[in-house]
């Protein structure tokens, strides 16, 4: 495998991931990348450690970060490359966010127990140490606790959008995440934009009112792409005048089918599309 491919949605155990930053630097060598990018939910927790990590390799860490938002009924994801993860503002706004999702969490948690369950916000964070706890965690955990047969269980019969105990959280819009992230110095990408499944017309619609709000790229390679998804991704790009660009969004264990840097198999992301970004980088 060629050295010059990039991985530029990429999760860790700091979010919903199951491979620690450490694991992911030595599988990103062993996958022959050249550079990935970090991209926890909500977090920028893991950074220190994946730098660390790739010090003397030749592997690029590159920073980052996704923020799930919501906007016109929709729930849609910026991921943010090259942020300055230090930034006092950024990390204080990060924090409000995650109070959110605690608080949305501990609602779930009384739904679930209220359901027959056994299960506290304490648990999680016992289980799942220094990570932003999400629904793949509380899947993770009542699976591993015998309490239901296998992960898709909880996401299909409990937890999952709809069902008996979901709980909506507070979301910032599109607009704020691409401030936040533009805020600390990074690029807004909107991440993987056919799983919205919003239809070719309105996708259009939502990309140009993104980049008229300073959206600066769309996720146009992707795992679960096709060949013709990837290259009608590549167009849109170019018709609205955005960079491209493109990630696994690989998550471990907890996305069984997606493998680092490959996706299901086919995914290739050259190391021109990085390069190209970082032209972007000089605003």
């Amino acid at each position: 495998m060629t050295s010059q491919i990039v991985d530029l949605h990429v999760h860790s155990t700091k979010s919903d991931g199951t491979f620690t930053p450490t694991e992911l630097v030595e599988e990103a060598i062993k996958c022959g990348l050249c550079a990935f990018a970090l991209t926890d939910h909500d977090t920028t927790a893991g950074l220190k450690e994946a730098k660390k990590a790739s010090e003397g390799t030749n592997l690029e860490v590159i920073p980052g970060i996704e923020l799930s938002c919501y906007q016109n009924g929709h729930e849609v994801h910026i991921v943010g490359l090259f942020i300055d993860e230090d930034n006092p503002a950024f990390q204080s706004s990060l924090s409000d966010i995650i109070n959110s999702r605690d608080h949305r969490n501990g609602l779930m948690m009384q739904k679930l127990r209220d359901a027959g369950f056994s299960i506290t916000l304490n648990d999680l964070y016992t289980h799942f140490p220094n990570s932003v706890i999400t629904r793949a965690h509380v899947a993770r955990y009542l699976h591993e606790t015998g309490q239901i047969p296998d992960i898709q269980t909880a996401f299909q019969k409990y937890i999952g959008d709809h069902c008996p105990c979901y709980v909506p959280r507070e979301k910032v819009t599109p607009y704020q995440a691409i401030d936040l992230i533009h805020s600390a110095g990074g690029l807004a990408i909107l991440a993987h934009p056919l799983l919205y499944h919003l239809g070719a017309d309105n996708l259009k619609k939502l990309v140009l009112d993104l980049k008229e709000h300073g959206l600066d790229g769309l996720e146009a390679i992707y795992s679960t792409y096709t060949a013709g998804e990837e290259r009608e991704m590549k167009q849109l790009a170019k018709e609205v005048g955005i960079a491209i660009s493109g990630g696994s969004d690989f998550h471990g264990a907890n996305k069984p089918a997606i493998h680092l840097a490959t996706g299901k198999g086919r995914l290739f992301i050259p190391y021109s599309v990085l390069e190209n970004l970082k032209d972007g980088l000089v605003r």
